[in-house]
């Protein structure tokens, strides 16, 4: 008689650690500002201007804080939709780079360009979009696809910005262009287009 082929039971897969690690900690941000009103405020908006090292980390953790579960869900959809397919691409660490340097320039340009304050995940969004569309890039060209999306996403923020809202386009903007200028660079050094194994005002993403 033939052995019976025992099969394992379906088990979750902590597939994308980055992105998955970002989403449970931006949640769990936002839970506890529930209960501690100014949690978010004191530890995740960057403000106008730089007066004590706290800022300085601020400059980046901005990207963690929301202002209310609609501004975190409406960054979530997509950067869980596009987040997991651009790490496995990419790879965790370059991602992590890309997230980094696209929180750190938007702080930046916040607190030398803006009176207002900065929070929330959208330029890390928005550099996803932008990033998505270069993912097929070949020597010598470049994809249709990203110039429409480059200019309906790029394009509508610019547009917005004479908008009186507290959406921050500036970090749309700069995130898109991080992404770009990322899927370039990446693309070129992977074989051109292979694929590798409080009191003040705040803006924030849509």
């Amino acid at each position: 008689m033939g052995k019976i082929k025992r099969t394992n039971g379906v088990r979750v897969h902590y597939n994308s650690p980055v992105i998955l690690t970002f989403s449970i900690v931006v949640i769990f941000v936002r839970l506890v500002s529930i209960v501690w009103p100014g949690f978010t405020t004191r530890f995740f908006t960057i403000g106008p201007s730089i007066s004590n090292p706290l800022d300085v980390v601020r400059l980046v953790s901005h990207v963690i804080g929301h202002a209310s579960f609609e501004h975190l869900l409406s960054n979530l959809t997509l950067l869980l939709l596009l987040g997991p397919i651009l790490e496995e691409k990419y790879g965790s660490v370059n991602l992590v780079w890309m997230m980094l340097v696209t929180a750190l320039v938007t702080g930046i340009i916040n607190v030398l360009f803006f009176p207002t304050g900065l929070l929330g995940a959208s330029g890390i969004v928005f550099m996803l979009i932008i990033l998505a569309s270069i993912v097929n890039l070949k020597e010598n060209t470049i994809p249709l696809s990203f110039i429409l999306v480059f200019c309906i996403f790029v394009g509508n923020e610019l547009l917005q910005s004479f908008a009186r809202d507290n959406i921050s386009q500036m970090a749309h903007i700069v995130g898109g262009g991080v992404g770009a200028l990322f899927g370039f660079k990446l693309a070129r050094g992977s074989g051109r287009g292979q694929t590798t194994s409080g009191g003040q005002t705040t803006s924030e993403g849509t």
